[in-house]
């Protein structure tokens, strides 16, 4: 494989522009980590005019690669906001071809430390996600949409599960139920009985529904973390639109109403209104419960 790569990645890395060069090759036959490509050549650029270029080569002996040209800030945002979790697994697992100033071997550091304010972001948006989906779930139960719930309990299991591999700190990978059984045994069987129960389908949605309420209020407070913090540095209300438009919530701003409500119905966050010029008419701010 790196023969054939071998004229791709010896350009870049002349290039001053070129940062680290990593190798990451198939190591089974169905690969969801390569993308199902027998290798993937990621190459980390400080700039470039087109931020992220992606190309596929097949080579003689029919065997197949891709080769990603990113730029830093591109990298970053991906790691920090999972915006593209094969290229996590490729930083960290892959096989480091070239190296300027050991800016990858740095990187690699990095992510195998997982900085506190990087996780609590992290954090922020899979319980996001998780709330959203959760209360759709609940929405779909009591509507009778007994199958489309059902859909969203799965998800929202996912959801759960890669928050619990973010609170031990490390970055959840593509296999993350694998990672989750050996870290967070409590999701894990939440998982697998909900998964092998032989109880009727809404018998155990319902049974999920609750399980799940309990789990995630005992993980509110520490997920929204972020959050929480960002709304401390004053003491006068918040508007949603002030949240939302904040560029550090922005990772998260598509779910944040669903935080919020959640967070309202926990009591970590209490209500306030303000007086507009329309009669009976208020805005809802909100405020940190002391």
């Amino acid at each position: 494989m790196e023969r054939f790569l071998r004229p791709i990645y010896q350009e870049h890395a002349s290039d001053a522009n070129t940062l680290g060069i990593i190798l990451m090759e198939r190591t089974k036959s169905n690969s969801p980590v390569t993308e199902d490509f027998d290798g993937i050549l990621l190459i980390i650029v400080q700039n470039a005019e087109q931020q992220w270029q992606a190309k596929h080569y097949e080579f003689e002996d029919e065997r197949s690669a891709a080769v990603h040209i990113v730029t830093e800030s591109v990298l970053m945002e991906w790691i920090d906001t999972s915006g593209y979790r094969r290229a996590v697994e490729w930083v960290i697992y892959g096989r480091v071809i070239f190296d300027r100033n050991e800016y990858v071997y740095n990187l690699k550091n990095q992510l195998r430390d997982f900085p506190s304010e990087k996780r609590d972001l992290r954090k922020a948006i899979e319980f996001g996600k998780l709330v959203k989906s959760y209360s759709e779930a609940k929405d779909l139960y009591e509507t009778e949409e007994y199958k489309d719930a059902n859909s969203k309990i799965l998800y929202s299991l996912h959801y759960l599960a890669r928050l619990a591999v973010i609170e031990k700190g490390y970055y959840p990978e593509v296999t993350v139920w694998s990672q989750v059984k050996q870290i967070d045994l409590e999701v894990y069987k939440l998982y697998e009985e909900f998964i092998e129960s032989r109880e009727e389908i809404k018998k155990r949605i319902q049974l999920m529904l609750l399980a799940m309420d309990f789990i995630i209020s005992n993980r509110a407070k520490t997920s929204v973390k972020h959050l929480l913090e960002i709304m401390g540095t004053k003491e006068e209300p918040w508007s949603y639109v002030q949240l939302k438009t904040l560029p550090e919530t922005s990772p998260y701003s598509l779910d944040l109403t669903a935080v919020i409500s959640f967070m309202v119905e926990k009591g970590l966050l209490v209500t306030v209104k303000e007086q507009t010029k329309g009669i009976g008419v208020y805005h809802r701010k909100y405020v940190v419960k002391k």
